[in-house]
């Protein structure tokens, strides 16, 4: 295959990685570029490494493909290459950007430095350097301030408490992880924060971020409140990487447009995971970027009736200390932390997952179980006779059911009595 013919894959993270992995088991090889220093790791689980459970190298992504290490500055669309920092040029004849996302970082006074960095104790918590940076900072009894409460701002508040630190989590929404859970589910997560240690704050707006000598001391809320801060995580979100794509002119909303072949505006260009948007939707989360990459890795690879329509995947949102599959947890190796620091407490797990969409419409049919005492909660939505959308949260025995209900889309059997057992029978998983 001459290098006009070859696949060049844009990212080094859990789409591009998978797609570079599935497109060597169908006999194309690929091209991956990675412009981080560190092996290709699961972004994931990244709070468990600042967590000290698992050292980084368990993060680390199976090889796929060849892997160049550099950052790309430009697209030439004419001449099929693409432009990389050191004045290199690579060409292609399938371009494939698995870009990601970059974390939204707030307009907070006092953010920057007058260097435009952020300060000393201020930390950013998307790539395997911030997370290295911020367990090499924090400590038992040091003060941290978690800005947002979604699903990784929740992660990194628990991963802290962890660690001994006092965490004060502020999220500007009427309830954490809002983006994913129903009311009832953020409560469960809410206590679980809470038993942890953690100082939930919802409908909480932070405006300025206070500093002395170059380094944070305080975080200034919007009534006026202060609390003291020596590290500060900014968990605000993320936006789609989609500079290249504008500057190469391709066709770009939210995220870069791609079709039912994942295919932008240019027939030669694709692009999958964090920085694609399908169908009017940005998923940002790792199902959708996998099942993506497979998808793609078919369409490349000539298989017929491949395409990609949305996804079908129950997610699982994990809050928990699990080893993944194959590897036991390595605290001990976690970097940042020395023999004299204590191991990290280990808090009771808390498992989520959440498909479709879990607000009823009038008409639905709604099926809640919750324990308070045992802290589970399930609830599944049913449209006529399909499984749309649900939340569990605690025990999740049952997700293998629900999981083939939903991604099947198949007919619910007739009588009601079968959304009860949906919630109670394990559904051999």
């Amino acid at each position: 295959m001459t290098s006009k013919q070859r696949v060049v894959v844009i990212g080094a993270g859990l789409a591009g990685v998978r797609l570079a992995q599935r497109l060597g088991e169908l006999g194309v090889p690929a091209l991956l570029i990675g412009e981080e220093e560190h092996r290709p790791y699961n972004r994931v689980l990244l709070a468990e490494v600042l967590a000290g459970r698992y050292g980084p190298e368990v993060a680390a992504l199976p090889a796929a493909g060849e892997l160049v290490r550099a950052r790309v500055t430009g697209i030439d669309r004419a001449a099929r290459t693409v432009r990389c920092a050191d004045g290199s040029a690579i060409a292609y004849g399938t371009l494939v950007l698995a870009t990601g996302s970059n974390p939204v970082l707030p307009s907070l006074r006092g953010l920057f430095t007058p260097d435009h960095v952020l300060p000393e104790g201020v930390h950013a918590f998307r790539t395997m350097d911030d997370c290295l940076g911020l367990s090499k900072a924090v400590r038992p009894g040091v003060r941290a301030v978690v800005i947002g409460g979604g699903l990784l701002g929740v992660s990194a508040a628990r991963a802290l408490a962890a660690r001994g630190a006092q965490v004060v989590l502020a999220q500007q929404a009427e309830r954490l992880m809002e983006r994913q859970l129903d009311p009832a589910a953020s409560r469960l997560v809410h206590r679980h924060l809470t038993d942890l240690g953690v100082e939930v704050h919802t409908e909480c707006r932070v405006r300025d971020v206070r500093c002395a000598g170059g380094a944070v001391r305080a975080v200034e809320l919007a009534d006026g409140y202060a609390l003291d801060a020596d590290l500060v995580v900014l968990a605000c979100g993320v936006r789609p990487r989609t500079g290249l794509a504008v500057d190469a002119g391709l066709d770009v909303g939210k995220g870069v447009l791609v079709d039912d072949e994942l295919r932008t505006s240019d027939p030669y260009v694709h692009a999958v995971g964090d920085c694609a948007q399908h169908g009017g939707t940005l998923y940002g989360l790792a199902a959708p970027a996998l099942e993506q990459a497979d998808a793609l890795a078919a369409l490349l690879a000539g298989r017929t009736g491949a395409r990609y329509t949305g996804t079908r995947s129950l997610t699982r949102l994990t809050l928990a200390g699990h080893a993944p599959t194959g590897h036991a947890p390595t605290g001990q190796a976690s970097a940042g932390r020395g023999p004299a620091d204590p191991a990290p407490t280990d808090p009771a797990p808390l498992d989520l997952a959440a498909f479709g969409d879990p607000d009823p419409l009038p008409g639905d049919d709604v099926v809640q179980l919750a324990d308070a005492t045992r802290g589970t909660y399930r609830k599944v939505v049913v449209r006529g006779d399909r499984l749309v959308g649900g939340v569990l949260v605690g025990e999740l025995g049952t997700v293998g059911a629900l999981a083939r209900a939903w991604e099947g889309a198949e007919p619910l059997p007739a009588a009601g009595a079968p959304l009860l057992h949906l919630l109670t029978n394990d559904g051999g998983s």
